[in-house]
């Protein structure tokens, strides 16, 4: 029997659950299956150790999301040594799998022969890029691999709220909508940049409505591959009665060729911010195309308000 103060002496306690601090909650990661493919991220442009770091931040975000998760990293421009080519990382994959099932079936343990792919190829890209994902389509099917590929990351909404955290560290733009604060060199609008031509500029035109929305500024985009695009829009932007322009990349930071966004911003005349890089939306969104290509949940929720 329970006395005012408590229960009594001898009686079981229900003790409250830790709850996750912070107002968005959320159940904690389920682990990969057993046996399920290994992700394995396609890094474009030139392998470098600052690019390595990139993408085993994202890795390391994505398998924080789901712990268990095999992964794999392959660049398209690697060297089969420091740097792993694609296609390597794929055969290899496969040829491991492989060797797993041989082992246990020696052992005498009842394993059934591998089925399906053994990897999910998760190309680390923020937009279509058609020349990009044609080497990787290509490296797919050279590895001989039962591979799958994906598609890009976006348009998604935890894309804009990148592009939004970027420009706010730059000093670009406000850190919330809610506009508590000023932001003195805050842009009037915004250049959305890209790579990968007509379809990579419409692609992130989507994502530019999102971060147009969050930011109450005008946002286009333009393709920093095409020859006098940036200042076009710049000088579209300006006529339309911005002052202060932002150069905002959509774009991981890899698949950019050195130089190009330097001289866009020069062209736009106006600053920039940094590239995506390892923002932790890209890590889950990375999971994301991932556990969807094998129907494990669904794509995840969009940014919440700032």
């Amino acid at each position: 029997m329970s006395s005012p103060t408590g229960p009594a002496p001898g009686l079981p306690v229900r003790m409250p659950r830790p709850r996750q601090s912070g107002r968005h909650r959320r159940p904690e990661p389920v682990a990969a299956p057993e046996g399920a493919p290994v992700l394995v991220l396609a890094v474009p442009g030139a392998p470098a150790p600052s690019t390595r770091g990139l993408a085993e931040e994202v890795i390391s975000i994505a398998r924080s999301e789901l712990p268990g998760l095999e992964v794999g990293i392959g660049y398209l421009d690697g060297d089969d040594a420091e740097y792993p080519t694609l296609q390597y990382v794929l055969a290899h994959t496969a040829a491991r799998r492989t060797e797993r099932y041989e082992i246990a079936k020696a052992a005498g343990r009842e394993m059934s022969e591998p089925e399906g792919p053994a990897a999910v190829v998760v190309p680390l890209l923020a937009g279509p890029d058609n020349a990009l994902m044609r080497r990787i389509r290509q490296a797919v099917m050279e590895s001989r691999a039962a591979a799958e590929l994906t598609d890009v990351l976006g348009p998604h909404p935890l894309l804009a709220e990148a592009l939004h955290v970027r420009l706010s560290e730059a000093g670009l733009a406000r850190a919330d909508r809610a506009r508590l604060f000023t932001v003195a060199t805050a842009a009037d609008g915004i250049i959305l940049a890209t790579v990968g031509g007509e379809e990579a500029v419409q692609a992130a035109g989507i994502t530019g409505m999102l971060l147009a929305a969050r930011l109450a500024v005008p946002v286009m985009a333009a393709a920093l591959d095409e020859e006098g695009a940036v200042g076009a829009i710049a000088a579209q932007l300006r006529g339309s009665g911005s002052v202060q322009l932002a150069l905002a990349p959509y774009l991981v930071g890899p698949e950019l060729p050195e130089g190009l966004l330097d001289a866009a911003a020069k062209e736009a005349g106006c600053a920039s911010a940094e590239a995506l890089g390892a923002y932790p939306a890209i890590g889950k969104l990375v999971l994301s195309q991932y556990t969807t290509a094998l129907g494990l949940a669904p794509q995840p929720q969009g940014a919440h308000p700032s």
